[in-house]
């Protein structure tokens, strides 16, 4: 009998997401998926970020305030679910039931996990910080039932079949954050931990 993976140890540490957002987020789904919710509903999709930061206090500071994104200028600003600090401390941001701004063609069925770091070699390299995103992610992908090809960084973005972008301009838009040379090995160690 397969048991299901324990629940890590979350921080709560909520973003303001308030009407407004919700609101914003909203008029963005209809935008760019023709869906009508600011909900994130039944997530098929899981995504590895890195923060681009020194530390969780800077990532935490540039999700909060509901302003426009530095890169696209849209609004609501963006976020990721869950923060992973160096320490392996798994900050959420964001409810679960919420839509979050992280992957452009996926944020309506992605989870978004963001790790504290600069590359990914040295998010990998963390074995803390790595160890606590292994156990979240088993957790949210049998929680979710959520397959391990369907774990991928942001560099795979345009490779995911649940991939949509009714923008044309930014049909081919994603980051380098986790390529899939790197997302390999990840979901190797992820494989490691078992099935659901």
């Amino acid at each position: 009998m397969r048991h299901a993976p324990a629940k890590p140890p979350i921080v709560q540490d909520p973003i303001p997401f308030g009407a407004r957002r919700k609101a914003e987020t909203l008029a963005y789904a209809q935008r760019h998926y023709g869906v009508s919710t600011y909900r994130l509903v039944d997530p098929h999709v899981i995504v590895i970020h890195y923060t681009e930061t020194p530390d969780f206090q800077t990532a935490y500071a540039l999700f909060a305030p509901d302003t426009p994104d530095s890169e696209l200028h849209e609004l609501p600003n963006v976020c990721p679910h869950f923060v992973i600090d160096k320490q392996g401390t798994i900050h959420q941001l964001v409810p679960l039931s919420l839509m979050c701004r992280h992957t452009v063609g996926l944020n309506w069925t992605a989870i978004g996990i963001e790790h504290v770091g600069y590359t990914d070699a040295e998010v990998l390299g963390d074995r803390p910080q790595i160890g606590s995103s292994l156990r979240l992610v088993q957790w949210l992908r049998c929680r979710f039932h959520i397959a391990i090809g369907n774990v991928i960084g942001h560099n795979e973005s345009l490779s995911s079949p649940y991939h949509r972008e009714n923008v044309a301009a930014l049909r081919a838009q994603t980051h380098n954050d986790f390529n899939r040379a790197d997302m390999d090995v990840y979901r190797g160690r992820l494989r490691g931990m078992g099935p659901c």
